[in-house]
Parts: structure tokens; sequence; C-alpha cells
């Protein structure tokens, strides 16, 4: 009973010295940023080594505060300084919504969408500048487009965001052409995956993308599941499916061929139905 009731004692000393501590240092945080001309006198105070620790504390915080500009009032504030910004300071929301000056309009001039050859020509760093511009541009088509849905009112030149996500097809394409034609010739392989085609267990040729294993295949149970074969029954399903494929391309085919012809009955002196009549009948 002695030995508990030494330890409980042990144990009160030790939380009861650790609360002081910290609530010394709470107060020396306070003194610090309110009352500056009485941390001086901390340092006179030498008793224990909780104020040891508290005037070391005192110290470090007073040579951290020295490093500031003693005119901290015409200092610049921190949060103003931005490494990296796609946008301007000034501006914040209002690049989500269009140009005031298009507000109300019917119509909105707007120029072509890049085309491949155009953006061949750029480098890198331009494209990657102008990827960011069309995501903006589309942000904001899309909210403008929104907001027409919500007021019932037709969207000022919707042929704006078409444009915008053909020259975003055609940046994504120029660069993914510049990353095959690096990766050619630094490994030779023409995917960025490597792979091969397979034939699944339902008969179909598929491409199977290879990846690293830290065991051989012929120890790797996981990889041994699976069936690059199919069996001899599944041909028939096979030339099923491909039927199946067949026919509804054909459907296709005739319905387009069924509604030109009735256009051209319905508009006989259009020029543009004939000639797409005629391109059909040729293919």
């Amino acid at each position: 009973m002695f030995l508990m009731k030494g330890k409980g004692n042990l144990y009160i000393y030790v939380i009861t010295s650790f609360l002081m501590s910290y609530i010394m240092l709470y107060l020396i945080d306070i003194l610090i940023y309110k009352f500056p001309f009485m941390i001086t006198s901390l340092f006179e105070i030498s008793t224990s080594g909780i104020t040891e620790l508290t005037c070391s504390y005192v110290f470090s915080c007073r040579f951290s505060l020295s490093l500031l500009p003693r005119n901290t009032q015409n200092a610049t504030s921190f949060t103003q300084c931005r490494s990296l910004h796609t946008t301007l300071s000034r501006k914040g929301l209002e690049e989500f919504f269009d140009d005031p000056k298009n507000w109300g309009e019917e119509k909105v001039k707007s120029g072509a969408s890049w085309t491949c050859q155009q953006l061949r020509n750029k480098s890198n760093e331009d494209l990657h500048k102008l990827w960011y511009v069309l995501l903006k541009e589309r942000n904001m088509l899309l909210t403008l487009e929104q907001e027409a849905k919500r007021q019932r009112l037709p969207m000022p030149s919707p042929e704006r965001l078409e444009k915008v996500a053909e020259s975003m097809d055609a940046l994504d394409k120029v660069v993914q052409e510049r990353e095959d034609a690096l990766r050619l010739l630094q490994t030779g392989q023409e995917k960025a995956r490597p792979g091969a085609w397979r034939r699944d267990i339902f008969g179909r040729i598929i491409w199977h993308k290879f990846k690293q294993w830290p065991i051989p295949w012929y120890l790797n149970k996981r990889y041994n599941r699976k069936r690059f074969f199919a069996m001899p029954y599944v041909d028939r399903f096979v030339r099923l499916r491909l039927e199946k494929q067949i026919r509804i391309t054909v459907r296709k085919k005739n319905l387009e061929k069924k509604n030109v012809k009735f256009l051209q009955k319905k508009f006989p002196h259009s020029e543009v139905q004939k000639s797409s009549l005629v391109q059909d009948v040729n293919s």
C-alpha cells in the first residue's frame, strides 16, 4: 500500500509540474505579444528548471521576433505573396462570367477553333499556357450555359463551347503525338504501356497491358488464373456476335437512306439532300 501511495504521489507531481510548465509557457506567449516591455524582467528569475525552460523559450521567441522588420505597419502581408497563380490578383470569381460588354447580346463574336496544324508549330510552354486559357474559357461558357438554363433563355453564341472543346481535343492530340515520338525515340515502344493482342475466354481479341510483378509468372497464382484462350464451343457464339453487329450497322445505314429519300421527296429543290443521297447510294 505504501508503494502504491508513493507511485500515485509521483504521478500527481509529474502531472502538476507538466501543467505548470504549460501554463507558464502560455502566459509568456501572451506577455510577448501584449506586454513586450515586461519580458526582460523574466530573465532575472532563476529558481527552478521550469523558469530556465521558460527563459530559453522567451529568448528563442525574442530572437525570432527580432528577425522581423521594426516597422511592421509598413511591411507587406505575407498572404499577398504568391509563388504561382493562373489568374490576375485583381480578379476572382468574375472570371467565371462573360465580359459585361457581352451581357444581353444574342450573338458574340468569336474566332475559329485551333487546328492540329497550328498547334504543332507551338512550343510545349505555349501549349501549356494555351491549355489553361481554354480551360478557363470552357468553365466560363459552362457557367453561362447553366445560367441561361436557369433563366430559361437561349445561350448567346453556343457554338463557342464546341470550338473550345475542339481546340482542347486538338491540343491533347498534339501533346500525345509528341509524347509518342519521344517514347519511340528513347525506348522504341509504340504505346505508353507495353502489351500484346490476346484472346480472352469469350473469344474476343483484346489488348492486354503488361505490368510488373514481384515474382516470376509461373509462381504467380493471380496471373495464372487468367485465361488467354477460348474453348472450341465459344466459336459459335463469336460468329453470332459478329452477325449481330453487322445487322445493327446495316439497319442504321438503311434507316439513314430512308430518311434521306423522305427529305428529298419533301424538299425536292434541296441540293444538300441530293448530294447526301448520292453519297449514300454510292457507299
